[in-house]
């Protein structure tokens, strides 16, 4: 019995049509109209036997047949691609100089940076984790190709991805020694700090009353902070550790955050336009669907 044999074009039209949320911005993409783009994904649909797509409010979600086959088209088109330019003869060489905030490096990360390896073996990667401020200034000093970071900031190089909620965060365990009235213990970030001014602001705009009980250069010292009950922090609930959860009792809502991912306005080279293609598609499979983090009250000594 013959197999079914897969278009390839198709395939990059599915993938397309996922990563910029739909077919008339996949049309655009690919070089069809949107009746050509949908045509073919019907024709997908025939061949599989399985609906791929199915209606969600005004738009289009994809079916569990649909993300089945999205994960499968994606490792095809790599495959793809890599046996074309090794046939070719032009297998890409260099680097990738790739910095991150450490919220960011969580289990989606090692995905990407295998997906990548397995693809181009021989392209270099140098990821550096640190804060916003210090990853701007890399990669404006070109020390730096690619920079995936927490809001946009105004800046024209930012390709947003997704956006997420800010949250306050304590320790899942510890009682925190605080009474509603008085001053608010927080543990954040040393200056400048987005998190640390989106918190500040949001206290003061509630006026809730607060006190900064604990200063760190590094996330891991706040989170260290919290676990030990000295106060409460404010980022979001990505890559929580598990003695940590999200407060939700008594403190103003948050509003989200977007996670964008920057170039520096420049032309990137081969090596890193094929590292962000792959980062950018395992970002589209992995962030929009965090797990929601368990919420915990605000546990306070408050009289009734």
């Amino acid at each position: 019995m013959l197999g079914t044999n897969l278009d390839i074009d198709i395939l990059r039209t599915l993938v397309t049509a996922q990563q910029l949320g739909g077919f008339n911005r996949a049309a655009q993409r690919v070089g069809r109209s949107q009746s050509a783009v949908s045509q073919q994904i019907r024709k997908l649909e025939e061949q599989l036997g399985k609906q791929l797509f199915r209606k969600e409010g005004r738009g289009l979600a994809l079916t569990e047949a649909g993300d089945v086959m999205l994960s499968y088209a994606r490792r095809i088109l790599d495959l793809n691609d890599v046996a074309v330019a090794a046939v070719r003869g032009i297998a890409v060489g260099g680097s990738v100089r790739f910095g991150i905030q450490t919220d960011l490096t969580e289990d989606w990360l090692p995905k990407a940076l295998a997906r990548f390896r397995q693809a181009y073996p021989e392209i270099e990667i140098e990821v550096s984790v640190d804060r916003r401020a210090v990853l701007i200034d890399r990669l404006d000093k070109r020390q730096l190709d690619l920079a995936l970071l927490f809001g946009a900031g105004g800046r024209s190089d930012a390709q947003r991805l997704t956006a997420l909620r800010m949250a306050w965060i304590g320790s899942r365990d510890q009682r925190l020694k605080w009474r509603k009235g008085q001053p608010l213990p927080l543990a954040l970030c040393t200056p400048p700090c987005f998190f640390r001014e989106s918190a500040i602001s949001a206290l003061d705009q509630a006026r809730i009353p607060w006190r900064i009980t604990f200063t760190s250069l590094s996330v891991h010292g706040i989170w260290a902070a919290l676990d030990a009950g000295l106060g409460i922090t404010m980022r979001t609930a990505t890559g929580l550790p598990k003695q940590l959860a999200v407060i939700d009792s008594g403190l103003p809502r948050l509003p989200m955050v977007e996670v964008s991912l920057h170039d520096g306005g420049r032309e990137l080279t081969s090596a890193a336009t094929r590292f962000k293609k792959i980062l950018s598609e395992t970002l589209a499979e992995n962030l929009p669907a965090k797990r929601k983090a368990k919420s915990s009250g605000l546990r306070n000594r408050s009289s009734n």
